[in-house]
């Protein structure tokens, strides 16, 4: 976050204070900070710098910071011992050494994560300290490989102590951007997730709306409870399965529906919460959206054989998202402004597998359309390149 009309001794005494002292100062100035009235995109560190270092690390958070990243966001999950780490899902062979360690071998199972059988080892079956002797390992097998089996993982008391350090290292507000994943299956699983991030803030001090602080989650229920209990900013998360070639999003299980929807029986999609009345119901709750890109640029594709699968027209040997072309930006931007809802897309990613044709393999042109159309800010794996853009724009 910029600092605006603040004394430069607050800036000088950031640096030459403890984590204490820094903590009164981020008190002092909350106040002078409106997150909803920003008038630069803010750049949110996808799981960190999760493009260069392995995701959900204290070096890739610590990446993002140095590359300019105004809030870093950690994906959060529950331990046995009713500990906050930082994975992506409560699944984690995808993202650590658990399947290679001996000792742990008898802990793979079988669990219902969201209406789908999950073989896998669980977060929820690890007390703190077995965690602690994983490590972690880059999640997608084209980036780099390098740093796999060096970093541990963090909890997410260690993320925020991080972006307090670095607030009063860098002279800026460095905010945490935390996901509750999963919460029914936690919840189902015995595992009070929702009141341990609540309780976690506050034992940070930063359980409150003024604190750069945003708590999103793909469910409806579990940010209606934190709204009676906190003020802290909230973003609805929108999800789908696909995009057809007429560019309708595909509302589809096990993507389609917040999940407590499915359990409660509520037949509204992600679809519908992206209506006029769909975003009046937010409104009553939340802050802000973090949608899913098509939500805002809708593309279409090539389908020669008119079977609904798209063409390689890049001629990749594989169908990406260099294989689709933008169509007209929906109203979804506009109308959540209308709102006082933020919005906040994701995911931004450099590579060209990963960039519409549109974009011509420049992944500065695809963050200055989306600036251009008046986002509020972009969860992206690659900070400095967000940035750049954003500086880029500015100027």
């Amino acid at each position: 976050m910029m600092f605006t009309k603040k004394p430069a001794f607050l800036l000088i005494t950031l640096f030459m204070t403890g984590l204490s002292a820094c903590d009164q100062i981020l008190d002092r100035v909350q106040d002078e900070i409106k997150p909803d009235s920003r008038k630069t995109p803010l750049v949110i560190g996808h799981r960190g710098a999760s493009g260069l270092l392995p995701e959900h690390t204290l070096e890739s958070y610590q990446l993002a910071i140095d590359q300019g990243a105004d809030y870093i966001e950690p994906d959060l999950v529950l331990t046995k011992d009713m500990v906050l780490i930082c994975r992506h899902e409560p699944m984690l062979s995808g993202t650590t050494n658990v399947s290679e360690l001996p000792q742990f071998a008898s802990r793979k199972t079988t669990r219902n994560v969201d209406g789908v059988p999950c073989e896998d080892w669980f977060a929820g079956d690890f007390t703190l300290a077995e965690i602690k002797t994983l490590k972690a390992r880059q999640a997608f097998p084209e980036r780099p490989q390098q740093y796999n089996d060096l970093y541990s993982v963090p909890t997410f008391a260690e993320v925020i102590q991080l972006a307090k350090r670095q607030t009063a290292a860098k002279g800026r507000i460095v905010g945490i951007y935390p996901e509750t994943k999963h919460p029914t299956f936690h919840e189902q699983m015995n595992l009070p997730i929702t009141d341990k991030v609540l309780g976690t803030l506050t034992e940070a001090g930063w359980n409150h709306y003024h604190a750069p602080v945003f708590v999103q989650s793909f469910e409806v229920s579990n940010l209606q409870y934190i709204r009676s209990k906190s003020t802290v900013k909230l973003v609805q998360l929108f999800d789908a399965y696909d995009v057809d070639k007429n560019g309708n999003l595909v509302m589809q299980a096990p993507n389609g529906q917040p999940y407590d929807f499915v359990v409660s029986g509520d037949p509204r999609t992600y679809n519908d919460l992206a209506t006029n009345q769909g975003l009046n119901f937010i409104k009553t709750y939340a802050n802000g959206i973090g949608p899913w890109k098509p939500f805002i640029q809708p593309y279409t594709f090539t389908d020669a054989n008119n079977d609904g699968a798209a063409d390689d027209i890049s001629n990749d040997g594989r169908v990406n998202d260099a294989d689709f072309t933008r169509l007209p930006p929906t109203t979804l931007i506009e109308r959540a402004h209308a709102r006082g809802l933020l919005v906040h897309a994701y995911t931004f990613r450099n590579e060209s597998r990963r960039l519409l044709k549109d974009y011509n393999n420049d992944p500065l042109a695809e963050y200055r359309y989306f600036y251009g159309l008046g986002i509020d800010g972009v969860f992206t794996d690659f900070p400095a390149t967000a940035v750049a853009a954003r500086r880029a724009m500015a100027r």
